[in-house]
């Protein structure tokens, strides 16, 4: 806590890596807290931001590589969430875990304790032991298999797995539409968005990235294909917008299904109301990630890990037959 501020107060704090040294503070702060605007920034930036010594820091500073941002904030009550999650694998040098939907990964500015990396501190880091670091990442509603470092090596070995695209991941999800069996391969470039929530991605054929998606239906039931898909490039929100694109958006998405980001403002507004996730079609996007195939980053061997669908999609199907 540095000196001057509310004991009480809850402190998050980022780490500058490399690639966001020499961008202005509000603009480091915008890019480490998902779906927040410029101008939150700053204003987030005056009210919160100190150094260590307690001194307050200004929107337009130069961030560094390897200092630490500290944003101190009055105690909130933050939104309630699935606290527990599930152990699949644990050999003391890496840890995959069953993550809820609804748990977010990291601190944000809605978020503190309520997230997996504090509950990962809470369970493990009792007795001063390396606190599992976690490797990659997924949306706070997708459920699924996370994998975390148990020791520095082991995060580095992780790290540098998913970087070089060495590490096989496999999604269940429930999509609208009955997909096409020839629809085996989606392969279209994507960009953010110029206009509109910056969060957001879209195809973009000129100058996009190049992202790839396999696909295989599973069933199909009622109007709806349940499919396993494997991500070939890792850009974000690939596969919700890939999906979209090919008109089979993930039944419950609040940014990519038929209204766009209409639903996902409407929660800000007025909460998760019945009408709306009767829209949705559920509550949440109906993504899992199902399965992890790596290379052992200490002793190099092949593993798998694997999560059964959670009981929110089991039951979503189900109530389509």
């Amino acid at each position: 806590m540095p000196p001057g501020c509310d004991p009480d107060s809850v402190v998050l704090s980022y780490a500058v890596p490399p690639e966001y040294a020499g961008l202005r503070l509000d603009r480091f702060i915008q890019q480490r807290i998902p779906r927040l605007s410029r101008t939150r920034a700053q204003r987030i930036v005056r009210a919160c931001a100190h150094r260590a010594d307690g001194s307050r820091r200004r929107p337009s500073e130069i961030v560094r590589e390897g200092e630490v941002v500290l944003l101190v904030r009055q105690r909130f009550e933050e939104p309630e969430v699935p606290l527990e999650f599930g152990v699949l694998f644990d050999d003391g040098e890496v840890l995959a875990v069953d993550k809820p939907p609804g748990l977010p990964m990291h601190p944000t500015a809605t978020y503190h304790k309520n997230t997996l990396t504090y509950r990962l501190r809470e369970r493990y880091g009792e007795h001063g032991d390396f606190v599992p670091s976690i490797a990659h990442r997924l949306d706070r509603e997708t459920s699924g298999v996370v994998l975390c470092g148990r020791s520095r090596q082991a995060e580095r070995g992780l790290k540098m797995a998913f970087e070089s695209h060495r590490v096989q991941k496999t999604y269940l999800a429930i999509v609208r539409g009955e997909v096409d069996d020839a629809l085996t391969r989606i392969e279209l470039p994507m960009a953010p968005v110029r206009d509109g929530l910056h969060v957001l991605m879209e195809i973009a054929e000129a100058d996009g990235l190049p992202a790839q998606t396999e696909l295989r239906v599973r069933e199909r039931r009622a109007g709806h294909s349940l499919v396993e898909l494997w991500p070939r490039t890792g850009r974000q929100h690939q596969l919700r917008v890939h999906l979209s694109a090919v008109g089979h958006s993930i039944v419950g998405d609040k940014l990519y299904g038929p209204e766009r980001e209409a639903p996902f403002l409407e929660q800000i507004e007025t909460g998760l109301t019945p009408e709306l996730v009767a829209r949705l079609g559920h509550p949440r996007q109906a993504l899992h990630a199902h399965e992890v195939r790596f290379e052992h980053p200490i002793d190099g061997r092949s593993t798998s890990v694997s999560a059964p669908l959670p009981a929110d999609l089991v039951q979503l199907w189900a109530a389509l037959e």
